[in-house]
């Protein structure tokens, strides 16, 4: 996606196109569909019942607030023409969408392919809110609401804006005449003859929600009872639906990603479903060698990895390829999800297991697997260059998040208090509950409509205290 928003003054203006139009339209919902519901209800079920509805509404909220965001400042800050640095674009040029609107004067409306700007706009707006909740799923259970509002807000303000444009803005890391692949294998008729390939996210959003998740779990902490008390996935069926409606989502972010209802997104399409395929058999293959049985969290969690571990490659590698770049994504993930309690860092959802590990290698697969470029045809500098950018990548990610994540420690403080943590975050930070039923373990309802634990809730609040 770099260089979107180049036009040749030579070239007549671009006409619409209706195909390209709706498909762009359908793409951009899709990518919305997997957001909410489908990673709410992926992270939902993986948590536990007690913080079910918290971890669902750190997909919600960051949603609703991005989506002010990206018009007011956003999109013209990743895809601005003012560039400043090679690291971000004036947030000023496009601010509230000015000069994209039908009928002004000057407006860019149209885009080359002939899909309006207005629905890139959208489009585009789908993927910062879808990266922002990722990193969601390193934190439940433990942190204030409104901290983590505060912290999307200058998160994807400092930390995916700046890396968009980098990437797809015609910043450092795109293969534009001023980035650093241009710098290391010269040019091309203008542009880096050995360009960065991220066709739709893979250091974007994967390894940089990823890295920020990595981030967090270390400045905020673990939950009480890490590593003590068991916090299983409290039901395994929300899980399997969110990963059902993820894959079927992905195929907007991927395919959709071409821009137009052409070869290169049906090539994105294919490569999608083989790869996600390869990777949910990978992740089971470890599983049942590892523990003696494939369960249905890891084919979920597998597929997972494999949308993550495609997305910067689906249009640059054959199906054959994109098999190779699942499958290892998915023994790959399934083996880095156990380094947490190695290491000792509380990455509640495995975020950082599944999207940073299984994004990293997508990035850096693509110099092994491109077709033309990677090394298995014979050309080692595609595997630099993906290197190059999936590393600085994760050192700008890191500094930047450090650098909100303390100062939001040090001013609104990240954890709730210790009682209501092990209480559960649902009733201390939304005054709700997910299964209120009145029934076997749902407790009661208080005369003020508060939630009181039963007996068997205070044994396992009891049981977390001492762990």
């Amino acid at each position: 996606m770099s260089s979107l928003l180049a036009f040749a003054a030579a070239e007549p203006p671009p006409t619409l196109d209706s195909g390209n139009t709706a498909w762009m339209l359908t793409s951009a919902a899709l990518v919305l569909f997997m957001t909410i519901p489908g990673l709410a209800l992926f992270y939902g079920g993986l948590n536990r019942s007690k913080g079910v509805l918290n971890m669902m509404m750190m997909s919600f909220g960051p949603f609703g607030l991005i989506g002010v965001i990206y018009v007011l400042w956003g999109y013209s800050m990743s895809f601005g023409s003012k560039d400043i640095g090679g690291i971000i674009a004036s947030p000023l040029e496009f601010w509230g969408l000015k000069g994209m609107l039908p009928g002004e004067p000057g407006a860019t409306v149209l885009q080359d392919g002939g899909i309006p700007t207005l629905i890139f706009v959208g489009f585009q707006f789908t993927f910062a809110a879808i990266t922002v909740a990722l990193i969601s799923g390193a934190l439940s259970d433990r942190v204030k609401f409104s901290t983590w509002m505060v912290f999307s807000a200058l998160w994807v303000t400092l930390a995916y804006f700046p890396l968009a444009h980098m990437v797809w803005g015609g910043g450092l890391l795109s293969g534009s005449a001023d980035g650093i692949a241009a710098k290391l294998f010269g040019l091309t008729d203008g542009a880096a003859t050995i360009a960065p390939i991220d066709f739709a996210g893979g250091t974007v959003v994967h390894i940089n929600a990823g890295m920020a998740g990595l981030v967090l779990a270390l400045i905020v902490g673990r939950r009480k009872g890490f590593g003590k008390v068991p916090m299983r996935p409290h039901n395994v069926t929300l899980v399997m639906l969110g990963s059902g409606i993820l894959w079927f989502g992905w195929y907007g972010f991927n395919a959709g990603s071409a821009l137009a209802a052409n070869d290169s997104a049906a090539l994105a399409w294919v490569n999608t479903t083989v790869a996600t395929c390869a990777a949910m058999l990978g992740w089971l293959v470890v599983e049942k060698l590892r523990e003696g049985h494939a369960t249905s969290v890891g084919a979920a969690s597998g597929i997972v990895a494999g949308l993550v571990a495609i997305t910067p490659a689906c249009g640059n590698v054959t199906p054959l390829g994109a098999i190779g770049v699942g499958v290892i994504a998915g023994a790959a993930a399934a083996m880095a999800v156990g380094l947490k309690y190695r290491l000792g860092f509380d990455d509640s959802l495995d975020v950082v297991g599944v999207h940073l590990v299984a994004g990293f290698w997508g990035t850096i697969s693509l110099g092994i697997f491109a077709r033309g470029t990677g090394l298995a045809y014979g050309d080692w500098r595609q595997l630099v260059v993906q290197l190059i950018i999936a590393l600085v990548a994760l050192v700008f990610t890191a500094v930047v998040t450090t650098v909100i994540a303390l100062a939001l420690k040090a001013t609104m403080g990240w954890r709730i208090s210790e009682d209501d943590e092990v209480a559960g975050i649902d009733q201390a930070e939304h005054a709700e509950s997910a299964y209120d039923f009145g029934g076997r373990g749902a407790g009661r309802v208080s005369p003020l409509g508060q939630h009181e634990p039963d007996a068997r809730h205070h044994h396992e609040i009891d049981s977390e205290v001492h762990a």
